[in-house]
């Protein structure tokens, strides 16, 4: 729901209508976060979840850093980062943004493995379980980073980590998931069109509306790169099939993965997300194939 929330050009009937047209169509996941739109986006999330009580939503957002870093670096210290109060604050705010009295599950919207074993922020979410107003707790893990998390994975208190996983993400798969299949954690991917690439309408002339965030994302060195990547998928689309729907379908062929987050914010959307989760797995040489299109990147300062 970032792109409700804080992207250039969204709607809020728009993306009510849609959200109602994911309900009816078997959706039951909602990711957000306080800093999609400053609660904006829980907010729309609140009354979607309140108008259908007959249906078991699930609702999922995340803590902002208190520094208003994206991503977490090392040198950031967790008393700067996720202060116990600065926890709890947030866990609050989500859940009067949402009007709901518990929270299926609350992120840490950054991380940085050095904090694993911080007894401020293990406190701090024990509090919230106990006291029933979080069901489950998780990490977001920074971009292209996801093994800047296995240590605080293993102290038992995460029950799911976020990390980007796609077609040309595949990193996950080499340290991350074989723990979280051994610790029983789930996996949230998200990222499934690499911020649009995957989506087959990026061009090397693609421009975006004054501030918004795909204007850094896609600096001239990552666009121009990135449709190469995207054009080179072409070949492999099988008949009838679209680049979105062969992008989620990549990534819900993996049995470590749980559940995936592709935006929604138009009814054509969702329609077609929805519709692409239906149709199942990959075929197996077909999986094979996209294997072969793993691109490696490091984290850069336009990839914030």
């Amino acid at each position: 729901m970032w792109g409700i929330g804080g992207w250039a050009g969204s709607d809020d009937d728009e993306s009510r209508r849609s959200l109602s047209r994911a309900v009816e169509l078997g959706c039951n996941f909602f990711d957000t976060a306080w800093a999609y739109g400053s609660g904006r986006s829980e907010r729309l999330l609140g009354e979607l979840v309140r108008a259908h009580p007959d249906k078991r939503l699930y609702t999922a957002t995340k803590i902002p850093p208190k520094n208003r870093k994206w991503p977490a670096r090392p040198e950031d210290p967790l008393e700067a980062t996720f202060p116990p109060n600065h926890i709890r604050e947030y866990a609050e705010k989500s859940l009067t943004n949402l009007g709901l009295g518990q929270l299926d599950l609350i992120q840490f919207h950054v991380w940085d493995d050095s904090w694993g074993e911080n007894e401020g922020w293990q406190r701090a979410v024990d509090d919230l379980k106990r006291q029933g107003l979080v069901q489950a707790v998780g990490l977001s893990v920074n971009r292209w980073e996801p093994e800047n998390c296995l240590r605080t994975l293993r102290t038992g208190i995460i029950d799911a980590v976020q990390v980007i996983y796609n077609i040309f993400d595949q990193a996950p798969e080499d340290a991350l998931f074989p723990l979280c299949r051994e610790l029983d954690i789930a996996v949230i991917a998200r990222v499934p069109f690499d911020e649009g690439t995957l989506t087959g309408t990026l061009t090397p002339d693609s421009k975006w509306p004054k501030g918004d965030w795909r204007n850094t994302y896609f600096a001239p060195e990552n666009l121009k790169s990135s449709v190469e990547h995207a054009e080179a998928l072409l070949p492999l689309l099988p008949p009838g099939m679209s680049l979105p729907e062969m992008a989620l379908r990549f990534i819900l062929s993996n049995p470590d993965v749980a559940t995936v987050i592709p935006g929604m914010r138009k009814m054509g959307h969702v329609e077609a997300n929805l519709d692409a989760s239906d149709q199942g797995p990959l075929e197996p040489d077909l999986l094979q194939q996209l294997q072969a299109h793993r691109w490696d990147r490091e984290p850069a300062p336009w990839s914030d």
